[in-house]
């Protein structure tokens, strides 16, 4: 099984437009998407939008689930107004808008590459095992903690500890000291220890926290800190909600040093028993 999927397309662009609402949901705006996808008039990329909507109809979904009707009155002058369309998208909506584009235009072509490499991302996570699919999460926990750091430090945070340990305290309700002697680990061990879902939750708490903090008005590292405190409460309050059991409750599972050697002996096996 192949370790990493190089992802291509216009994922800066696409990625850096999606919003995402307050129940957590991600969304984009077809007329931010325009120009990205190669139209230079709304015109012609409204076509586009109308043709993959017709498209999700025929495969027998609800066009409403994933195209939401985001139309507004705007001033024109002389106080007239007109309606301006737009249409609010899940990310089956843009998928269906790549699809249904030129793809003569290099921007669609990429946008049509960078889904079929996404679709295919998610074939391989589910056909994973336990241990493959911790594996995948913490890398992917590791690269967005990353991100989140860089995003921190352009907004003034300085004291990362304090930041990092705020985000632990909003989603586990203590600080991540506390949580690893509860949980009886070494200092540094939480996330190396922690199984598939409560890193699941990391992950969904660092990649909202990274999220709001680029979309402006925190300027001190106090605001970032609460924000990364917030977010975490916000994940927790999730996790209640649709019942789940909460991450300081999940027990530590094997080192993911441990997992990953023993997976590379698996792999080294099935090498030599195919030879």
């Amino acid at each position: 099984m192949t370790d990493e999927i190089e992802v291509m397309g216009p994922t800066k662009d696409f990625e850096d437009l999606k919003q995402v609402d307050k129940n957590g949901i991600e969304y984009w705006m077809a007329r931010e998407l325009t120009s990205p996808l190669g139209y230079t008039q709304w015109r012609s990329f409204e076509d586009v939008v109308k043709r993959a909507m017709q498209a999700c109809l025929n495969s027998g979904q609800f066009v409403e689930n994933h195209f939401a009707d985001a139309s507004k009155m705007v001033e024109i002058g002389s106080s007239t107004v007109r309606e301006v369309k737009d249409w609010k998208l899940d990310r089956y909506a843009c998928y269906l808008i790549a699809q249904n584009g030129d793809s003569r235009k290099r921007e669609i072509a990429l946008a049509q590459t960078y889904f079929a490499l996404q679709t295919r991302r998610q074939e391989l996570i589910g056909s994973m095992t336990d241990d493959q699919r911790r594996v995948f999460i913490r890398g992917e926990v590791a690269n967005e903690n990353k991100k989140l750091f860089s995003t921190a430090r352009k907004v003034g945070v300085n004291h990362f500890g304090w930041f990092n340990d705020a985000g632990y305290r909003g989603l586990y309700g203590k600080g991540i000291g506390e949580i690893e002697v509860s949980k009886g680990l070494k200092k540094g061990e939480l996330l190396d220890r922690a199984g598939s879902t409560e890193l699941a939750a990391n992950l969904f708490r660092i990649t909202q926290t990274d999220e709001k903090l680029k979309k402006g008005g925190i300027s001190s590292e106090s605001q970032a800190t609460y924000v990364h405190l917030s977010v975490g409460r916000e994940v927790r309050e999730t996790i209640k909600k649709i019942g789940g059991e909460l991450p300081e409750n999940l027990r530590p599972e094997k080192h993911i040093k441990e997992v990953k050697k023993e997976l590379k002996k698996v792999s080294r096996l099935v090498g030599e028993t195919g030879n």
